[in-house]
């Protein structure tokens, strides 16, 4: 065999991913907030975009209105509907198929030879209103005092911890040494108001002494609130306790050995504090009484609602009407009349250039939305299909489901189908559901029917559970048998597994807490 340099071709088929199909995929997988703030960024930089308004309630004829009213009749979706939805497009293996786009979509637009779209409204030469104008103020009788106040104005401010503590550093401690010190540690707090760190690794870190270190956190442990800058729960419940002066020996004791009453093992307690049961009673109820994290009160954070994706309602006539969020949906439109102006005026071969890509963009965009919300009413209005008994029954009643299903039922990728479910939410009649919760592993039936959800395993149990008589508490192998006897084949660790998973303790401490 001679080795030499030699010429040769070679022809192969390849999926390349052009710059547009990867943002067409990067868009699938977000939800609509964040699909806003993007729209939203590129209406800042492409000229040739403009956000469209829409009036509330308003439906019109604009490619990205996509909705599936009464998609699903009866748990079943209407004919018509998913006829118009274009469900009998061929298997696609690949993305750029399952999105609907053309990897020869760069080359439809080529520089001069686009022609510019005709349009007869005259451009938009000057103001139609003044710019400015006078404001009124109503019943204001001439002055400013009886002007209503803004709402913001009327809102309180809700202290951080840190502001709070660092006002008592500056009462509290005259030393700039110890100031400087108990700046540092507040910065070291944790969300729940404990000191994370030990004192070596503190004083090597600031530079200092151990018994610098030690001091300063003995100072600043008697700021507000009490149980502030503890390094475990014991020594949070002891500084609340000693603001009380209820710090005894036998208390002492008592918080050394709190493993115990997580436990209720209240005898062994009472037995090792040399105490009778109405004392440990008595010290069960003080530490009932306490924080044990100190910063909840501080730094509240209000918790915003999960903004759905998608819509579901009951029809009247039954079945669901589903459709997208529109008012969380961005809306874009490509100003055509702007294009066909500017570039009318524009002589410079590189700025022709930068039109002509900007309008590529903006056209893509477009695009990229439509096919984005068709294909999110697709995957949703199958779930909802495949899931109606859910939907009319309760979780008892969820179906084993996965990605393929999906997929398979409306000829798409499986890939596709994981990236739509991600990050979408849907506002049911039961609820708001992540798209993803649909999606459960089967669990085989011990009567050869048809298996059962794990989702719905999981809720049988906790019902059970939540059913059971104090004196007859049911243990991992009694629920074995009760949900076998229900027709459902699962071993006693999945049991196990799935009481851990919704933070049910085990038959032993269930026992102990209801004997109380």
């Amino acid at each position: 065999m001679v080795l030499a340099p030699r010429l040769e071709q070679r022809q192969s088929q390849a999926l390349v991913m052009t710059p547009q199909l990867q943002q067409a995929i990067k868009l699938l997988q977000l939800s609509n907030m964040d699909l806003s703030a993007f729209v939203e960024q590129e209406l800042q930089e492409n000229p040739m975009l403009e956000r469209e308004e829409v009036t509330p309630g308003e439906i019109g004829d604009d490619p990205q209105d996509v909705h599936a009213d009464d998609l699903v009749s009866d748990g079943e979706p209407d004919p018509a509907a998913l006829d118009d939805m274009d469900f009998d497009q061929p298997q696609e293996a690949a993305l750029e198929q399952d999105l609907g786009y053309d990897t020869d979509y760069d080359n439809l637009y080529s520089g001069d030879d686009h022609p510019a779209p005709e349009s007869d409204a005259p451009p938009d030469t000057g103001w139609n209103e003044p710019a400015f104008a006078e404001p009124q103020y109503p019943n204001s009788g001439g002055g400013f005092d009886t002007l209503e106040a803004n709402l913001e104005e009327t809102l309180t401010e809700q202290p951080s911890l840190r502001d709070h503590l660092l006002e008592q550093v500056a009462l509290d401690l005259p030393a700039t040494d110890d100031r400087m010190i108990a700046v540092q540690l507040i910065d070291l707090l944790d969300g729940t108001g404990y000191l994370s760190g030990e004192s070596a690794y503190l004083a090597e870190a600031m530079g200092c002494d151990d018994n610098d270190i030690e001091r300063v956190i003995s100072l600043v442990q008697r700021f507000d609130p009490p149980g502030i800058f503890a390094r475990d729960l014991r020594e949070c419940l002891a500084l609340q306790l000693r603001e009380k002066d209820r710090l005894d020996p036998c208390m002492a004791i008592f918080l050394d050995n709190l493993e115990l009453l997580a436990k209720r093992d209240l005898k062994k307690l009472a037995q090792i504090c040399q105490c009778d049961d109405e004392d440990v009673a008595d010290m069960v109820s003080e530490i009932q009484a306490l924080n044990p994290k100190p910063a909840s009160e501080f730094d509240v954070d209000v918790a915003q609602p999960v903004t759905p994706d998608v819509l579901m309602r009951a029809a009247p006539g039954g079945g669901w009407i589903i459709e997208l969020n529109s008012a969380s949906l961005p809306r874009v439109l490509v100003n055509n009349q702007y294009y066909a102006q500017i570039r009318s005026q524009t002589r410079s071969k590189a700025d022709k250039q930068y039109i002509t890509e900007q309008f590529q963009s903006a056209n893509w965009l477009v695009k990229a939305l439509h096919q984005r919300a068709t294909t999110i009413l697709k995957v949703a209005t199958e779930l909802v299909r495949q899931q109606s008994k859910f939907f009319m029954h309760g979780v008892q009643h969820l179906k084993p489901l996965v990605l393929r299903d999906i997929a398979d039922a409306i000829e798409m990728h499986e890939s596709t189908v994981s990236r739509v479910t991600s990050n979408k939410f849907m506002a049911t009649p039961r609820g708001i559901f992540e798209l993803k919760y649909f999606f459960t592993p089967a669990i085989a039936s011990s009567e050869g029917g048809d298996a059962h959800s794990a989702e719905a395993v999981r809720h049988r149990i906790k019902t059970l559970i939540d059913a059971e008589a104090p004196k007859k508490i049911l243990s991992d192998d009694k629920l074995v048998a009760l949900l076998r006897a229900d027709g459902v084949e699962i071993a006693r660790r999945t049991v196990a597994k799935y009481r851990e998973a919704m933070r049910i303790p085990s038959s032993v401490q269930r026992r102990r807490d209801k004997a109380r």
